[in-house]
């Protein structure tokens, strides 16, 4: 089953405008929720969706442009697996990024970060995604 294109709001609401006057480092997080529409724009998400079989077995897939804005996180913070999870439930800046503000449980488990990572790099879309962003 492909995955469907995420569309999350382009406005920033009140409240991510607060969060963002309160990121004083890391600007990467204020980057990354401003611009991830034109960073994964509609081509940019069909290419990444071909990282899933078309398939109508198991459950609907995360949408790619989410889990490559965690794994583009991960990368910049040095975070583990399991802290990317835990960051995504306890960090306002993560949830800034991944569409998920106040959410109690992360929009995706760990085992599904790690196989999109996987997929991505056996498939050569970890260079497209770093020339991309």
């Amino acid at each position: 089953m492909r995955p469907p294109n995420w569309n999350p709001p382009i406005e920033l609401s009140t409240l991510e405008q607060s969060i963002v006057k309160r990121i004083k480092r890391a600007k990467l997080f204020t980057f990354l929720r401003q611009y991830r529409h034109q960073l994964f724009d509609e081509e940019f998400q069909q290419e990444l969706s071909k990282l899933y079989a078309d398939s109508p077995k198991g459950h609907p897939p995360v949408p790619p442009a989410q889990l490559a804005l965690v794994t583009i996180l991960q990368a910049y913070t040095g975070a583990s697996d399991a802290e990317a999870m835990e960051a995504l439930v306890m960090d306002r800046r993560w949830q800034l990024v991944a569409d998920c503000i106040d959410c109690e449980k992360a929009p995706f488990s760990q085992a599904t970060l790690v196989r999109f990572r996987s997929a991505l790099i056996i498939q050569g879309f970890d260079r497209r995604l770093i020339e991309k962003t």
